[in-house]
């Protein structure tokens, strides 16, 4: 029986291709992560914090359940920090298999989304004092809605992935149809229709990527 060296290069360019194949495979089977890691952390921020801007701060004035008036957006921006945190701790995992181009894009990203939401923030509260406060309230989560939606039409364009522009036109598309709608009807709908969205996009993300 003759011995086989696993360390001889490929006997044909056949081979070698195939050996290429399955480097590469393996490679991204490294560096692909949970989906749900990143999109089930925000879809569980907008879902349970609009919702419960929705529950306090109803269609005209309404209250569905008497919540303390701190509660909504505490909880709102506790559960987006905690989704912030998770992001970082996701990236960076990820990052560390990462080089050249690919590092760069997901950088540039990264940092496109804190420039942007320090732009947007400063022009916003500049101007939302001079509106009553149920409008004040509209104004800052329809602008921020907005800018998730652009960045990730953005990135659609940056990663290549159809998925991510398809929820950027649906986040804008309910968007809209909130602020037409009135304060209390859009937190509802960024609640089912963009937090539900996002856990269903990590949802759909992770079946392809087992199939």
């Amino acid at each position: 029986m003759t011995p086989v060296d696993d360390d001889a290069p490929p006997a044909s360019a056949a081979e070698s291709l195939e050996l290429i194949r399955k480097e590469r495979a393996a490679a991204a089977r490294t560096l692909q992560l949970n989906p749900l890691l990143y999109y089930v952390p925000w879809g569980g921020a907008w879902l349970i914090g609009f919702g419960l801007l929705f529950l306090r701060y109803g269609p005209n004035g309404r209250v569905f359940v008497d919540l303390p008036d701190w509660l909504p957006l505490a909880s709102l921006f506790a559960l987006m920090a905690l989704a912030m945190m998770a992001t970082v701790g996701v990236s960076a995992v990820r990052g560390r298999g990462l080089a050249g181009r690919s590092s760069w894009q997901g950088t540039a990203y990264g940092f496109a989304w804190f420039f942007a939401y320090a732009g947007v923030g400063t022009t916003t509260n500049h101007f939302a004092r001079l509106l009553p406060e149920n409008e004040r309230g509209l104004l800052w989560a329809c602008v921020s809605v907005g800018l998730v939606a652009t960045m990730y039409m953005a990135g659609a364009a940056v990663w290549m992935s159809r998925d991510m522009f398809i929820f950027g036109a649906w986040l804008t598309v309910i968007n809209i149809a909130g602020v037409a709608a009135g304060p209390g009807w859009h937190s509802l709908l960024i609640s089912l229709g963009g937090g539900g969205g996002l856990i269903l996009l990590g949802l759909l993300l992770q079946v392809r990527a087992r199939r």
